[in-house]
């Protein structure tokens, strides 16, 4: 059976990219990255019940706040990771944030999708300038960060570990 999203999550589109509503479609390849060394960038890997909890709470962070994360497709129909912005409960600010997965880094998909979330973000919620919360050792995430224009601004430590804060640019700043 399939669900229709209750939720008004907006679609975008690029040029080779959807990013679409989460979907429970989208566990098995969450998991897979949670199980992959990737994940311990971002907290991983967990327990499967904590991936099924982050899905919901994705879904409850875009009922709570009007965004969050996106899922991302390419136009072939393949599911690639997460991106989106989010302001979980002690952060500092809303963060621009990706999860690309095994297979799909070194093509240009997180810049695009990346661009997409951003400017969404300014068009619909606030024209606030985003942070990036990048681990330290998280060499490939902040290249990223600086294709999209952030500057690093601060290294903080807390106690999941070093991370750097990367603050983008305004939209203004960006015309």
């Amino acid at each position: 059976m399939t669900y229709a999203m209750p939720l008004p999550i907006p679609s975008l589109m690029t040029d080779r990219l959807i990013l679409r509503a989460p979907r429970e479609a989208d566990f098995p390849k969450m998991l897979a990255f949670n199980d992959s060394p990737r994940s311990a960038f971002v907290g991983g890997p967990l327990e499967r019940r904590w991936v099924w909890r982050g899905l919901l709470a994705n879904i409850g962070h875009w009922a709570l706040r009007g965004y969050g994360f996106y899922s991302v497709d390419t136009k072939a129909g393949d599911f690639i990771g997460r991106i989106g912005v989010i302001f979980h409960d002690g952060w500092p600010e809303p963060e621009l944030a990706w999860h690309l997965y095994d297979g799909f880094e070194g093509h240009g998909y997180g810049r695009e999708a990346a661009l997409a979330a951003r400017a969404d973000y300014h068009a619909r919620v606030s024209s606030q300038p985003l942070i990036s919360m990048i681990d330290v050792a998280n060499t490939r995430s902040e290249a990223l960060a600086v294709r999209l224009g952030a500057a690093r601004e601060v290294t903080k430590t807390d106690p999941e570990g070093d991370y750097h804060i990367y603050r983008h640019p305004a939209p203004e700043a960006r015309a």
